[in-house]
């Protein structure tokens, strides 16, 4: 054999050698786009029936949502005639109420002052007459 014949096989059992080399990860590399597609193939067909679950509940959820809007339209109703009633009933017995109520205080006031007067002019009397008893004690010792 020649040297340029071993150079070629030499080159050659390189060549094989390379391509045993890549064929190993090119295998492994088909074996995991396998099991890609296969755990794809199992996403979609367990996502379809979540996104039908999910889809009831969205729909449950928004009819839920109108009643729930539906309560606090009338809520708000509800308290806008309450407020309107109590301004109503405010103007209607509120006046009344008040001037009762500054009359009776009034009334109170006067007779407290007409009862504190009375107890001052009864002690006015008392120190008037515990002087005309020490002057008629003074003249007559």
């Amino acid at each position: 054999m020649s040297p340029g014949e071993w150079a070629g096989l030499i080159a050659a059992l390189a060549f094989v050698l390379l391509v045993v080399f890549l064929a190993i990860p090119l295998l492994k590399l088909g074996r995991t786009l396998d099991e890609t597609t296969l755990t794809v193939r199992q996403v979609r067909e367990q996502s379809a029936p979540i996104l039908g679950q999910a889809s009831t509940t969205v729909a449950h959820v928004n009819s839920n949502l109108e009643r729930v809007d539906d309560i606090t339209g009338n809520a708000a109703n509800v308290s806008s005639n309450v407020a309107a009633l109590s301004s109503v009933v405010a103007a209607t017995l509120g006046s009344p109420l008040i001037k009762v109520a500054a009359f009776s205080y009034g009334v109170r006031t006067a007779a407290k002052k007409k009862r504190e007067g009375q107890a001052v002019a009864d002690a006015a009397a008392r120190d008037k007459e515990a002087r005309r008893a020490r002057r008629a004690e003074r003249r007559s010792s």
